[in-house]
């Protein structure tokens, strides 16, 4: 639960958008995948 709430916090930050962290996903506004897909290879996920 927390490493999901500062990984949404961390997007919305690198995409500088909104979002939201719902039960089981991360919204962010606007179509930012080439971002997101960016930060997550980063950070190690695949």
């Amino acid at each position: 639960e927390r490493e999901m709430q500062e990984l949404a916090r961390a997007l919305k930050q690198k995409c500088g958008v909104g979002g939201a962290l719902r039960e089981d996903h991360i919204e962010i506004q606007g179509d930012q995948r080439p971002t997101i897909k960016a930060e997550l290879e980063k950070r190690g996920f695949t």
